[in-house]
């Protein structure tokens, strides 16, 4: 950021945009741009792999069920019996189909988790149990004396099939990010010749050192530096510039940044992958790919249960061969790592994650990524974005100071009275408070647009200005500069009323910091979490607004690849935890970064697409309940955990035959029912919970030291 862009953050030309010339030229959407189309595949991929978890999952339900009659184990331990020449060939022929088809997606995931991510998972315990029970179980049909255990296989199946249909139906929501920010470039561009003619012509033929002309209310293509023309550029968006920042012949502009009234030409300076735009989808792709490798805690768990599993099989495997015949330490060894294996761990989170993702539903929290929703219990350090998340992103007028002769009311009431016909950001504080106060408005005739200063219009026959500081200075108009440049100081941003060119008043302003902003920092600080505030805006706005609500650190006059930079540096040697909440692009690569991203709902599309949980009601204090619903559903899982493997510290050592010779072994049916049982109790456990309720927020949460 440029010295002059810093120095002069609060005298701001007040120039005003039309907001219907804006809507009318509003670009609406980029569909296939730079090559970067086709990222929104993704959510369509999901919603496959979704309906084909449900549609393997009720078929092999179907099939399980006459696996369930004829295996001898159900029979003896209910008393009935059901057998028929080739009747175990037709258990076979069933339990092979579950077993391939059911259990493809398991297959398929050990390949992934031991060949590409080199780390066991939930996938491989599975396809551990699903592979020992089939390849023995096919072994006593045919070849070896001994019960089979094709029953369990397809129960557990079915069980994991219905867990990860759970699971990945409570979280449908893929991310959407890099499309959303590629839709943010307009399609097309007006071209200027060597004669000053224009030309429509794609933003993919532009090169660098092309002119283009920007009209009003227009995006601005691509990154360039303008060669004619004044306006103001919205990119707040962009950068978190919270007022629209002047823009003159010799500075540069921002694609997807929105010009004001004026009209520009530019020459293009950055085109494809150099431009801004594309850099940020590029921090943003590779922050995205960088967090997709940790681990849910599931995975976590069951990457310890296939040790278990495997080390305790291996020890009973060894014991029985010296001690026994092969068949025996055969079917000691497999009873071991099936049993290792519960059914219930497959229900276990899956059950807890569409619990805690409903409760979040409830308070408004939007889950997209578990993994990292998770980690939440864990985090250090929560970073902010100001404008539109710790403030409104809306001005309101904090200031009037009238001139000798001149009264507060009739200062708003000639600012109330002209800015009624703008809708620049300024113009809305100003006619919010006037009709929060009742002011009556008055007629307003030759409303004018002053490029670069402000506005003017007649009020019967008198002239009505509101003009910037810069404006004064340029007209010559003296002002009180000492009460200026306090409020200046303060980071509120100044405008002057003027009648028939004579000062009225000033009038100061700044972006209204949300009521629940003051509850939620001082709860976080109270709980040890640090707060930082992190903005594009400048450095005496973001330390009033960190004084007034006590934060920890405030970094301000930040650009998006800097946020994020910023962000690792919070993040220090990987022993921090930090979360990152906002609401704008410029905040799409720090969400990304962060351990996890927290946007704000009513913030833009891709800060929401980006992030890994929502704030749907748009409330900061809903960071809370992120932290105490990560913190109670990490218990209920580790409960569930115990619930559905616990039972292992005694059932594997008597699967093993540790008592054989007192005449106690675990025999399959007695492993089914106790594998069940446990079922039955991760699955009420799960719905059982909850988060205590948020007590009721006070009406002020505001210091008593606020006064406005």
């Amino acid at each position: 950021m440029s010295d002059k862009h810093t120095d002069n953050q609060n005298v701001k030309e007040h120039d005003h945009m039309n907001q219907e010339t804006k809507d009318k030229h509003e670009d609406k959407g980029h569909e296939d741009h730079h090559g970067h189309d086709g990222h929104g595949s993704h959510q369509d991929h999901h919603a496959h792999m979704v309906e084909d978890f449900k549609k393997r999952f009720w078929v092999s339900l179907v099939i399980s069920v006459p696996i369930a009659i004829l295996a001898p184990m159900l029979q003896h331990l209910f008393g009935f019996d059901v057998s028929f020449p080739g009747s175990d060939l037709v258990l076979f022929a069933l339990a092979t189909f579950v077993f391939f088809y059911g259990g493809k997606p398991f297959l398929s995931g050990l390949k992934r988790e031991v060949v590409e991510d080199h780390t066991p998972g939930m996938m491989t315990l599975i396809s551990l149990d699903i592979t020992t029970s089939y390849v023995y179980s096919s072994l006593t049909t045919f070849f070896i004396e001994g019960s089979d255990f094709y029953f369990e296989l397809a129960t557990l199946i079915v069980v994991m099939l219905l867990g990860h249909w759970i699971e990945m139906r409570s979280q449908m929501g893929a991310s959407k990010a890099l499309e959303e920010l590629i839709n943010l470039m307009p399609n097309d561009a007006h071209k200027l010749d060597e004669n000053g003619n224009t030309t429509e012509v794609s933003v993919e033929e532009l090169h660098p050192g092309d002119k283009i002309l920007v009209k009003s209310g227009e995006k601005v293509p691509l990154d360039g530096e303008i060669l004619e023309g004044k306006s103001s550029i919205d990119e707040s968006m962009l950068t978190g510039e919270s007022v629209p920042v002047e823009k003159e012949p010799g500075e540069e502009v921002i694609g997807g940044s929105i010009n004001g009234e004026g009209v520009l030409t530019v020459e293009v300076s950055k085109v494809g992958e150099e431009t801004y735009l594309s850099q940020v989808v590029e921090m943003v792709k590779n922050a995205q790919a960088t967090k997709s490798r940790a681990q849910g805690f599931a995975d976590t768990a069951a990457k310890w249960l296939f040790y278990v599993a495997l080390v305790a099989g291996l020890i009973t495997m060894i014991y029985w061969m010296n001690v026994a015949d092969f068949e025996f330490a055969l079917a000691r060894t497999v009873t071991v790592l099936i049993i290792a294996c519960p059914h219930a761990l497959g229900l276990a989170m899956p059950l807890v994650s569409s619990v805690s993702t409903s409760i979040a539903a409830q308070k408004g929290l939007l889950i997209r990524n578990r993994t990292q929703f998770e980690m939440a219990r864990n985090i250090d350090k929560i970073v902010f974005d100001k404008t539109g998340t710790l403030t409104e992103g809306n001005f309101g007028v904090d200031d009037i100071i009238p001139e000798d002769g001149t009264s507060e009311e009739d200062v708003l009431q000639l600012a109330y009275s002209v800015e009624s016909q703008s809708d620049h950001p300024i113009a809305k504080g100003i006619v919010r408070a006037g009709e929060e106060k009742k002011v009556q408005r008055l007629g307003v005739t030759d409303y004018n647009n002053l490029t670069g200063k402000g506005l003017e219009a007649k009020i019967d026959s008198d002239t009505v200005s509101i003009l910037s500081p810069g404006a004064m200075k340029a007209e010559e108009i003296s002002f009180d500069e000492e009460r200026y440049n306090d409020l200046s100081q303060q980071g509120k941003t100044v405008v002057f009323v003027l009648k028939n060119h004579k000062l009225q008043g000033m009038i100061a302003l700044s972006d209204i910091i949300r009521e629940s902003s003051y509850k939620v920092i001082r709860e976080l600080t109270d709980m040890g979490i640090d707060t930082v505030m992190i903005t594009g805006d400048n450095q005496r706005v973001a330390d009033g607004v960190g004084k007034e609500l006590g934060l920890t650190e405030v970094i301000a006059e930040v650009l998006p690849d800097q946020k994020s930079e910023h962000i690792k540096r919070l993040q220090e040697d990987g022993t921090k935890q930090v979360a990152m909440v906002g609401d704008g692009i410029n905040d799409a690569p720090a969400l990304a970064a962060a351990d996890i991203g927290i946007a704000i709902g009513a913030g833009t599309d891709v800060a929401i697409e980006t992030a890994d949980v929502i704030l749907v009601n748009s409330n900061p204090r809903d960071v809370l309940n992120v932290l105490k619903l990560s913190k109670a559903t990490h218990r209920k899982n580790i409960q569930n955990l115990w619930w559905a493997a616990g039972y292992n510290i005694i059932a594997i050592p008597l699967a093993a035959g540790i008592l054989y010779n007192q005449g106690i072994v675990v025999t399959p049916a007695i492993g089914a029912a106790v594998m069940s049982l446990s079922t039955v109790i991760v699955a009420i456990n799960a719905r059982l919970l909850s988060v205590d309720d948020e007590t009721e927020e006070s009406k002020d949460m505001k210091p008593a030291t606020e006064t406005r």
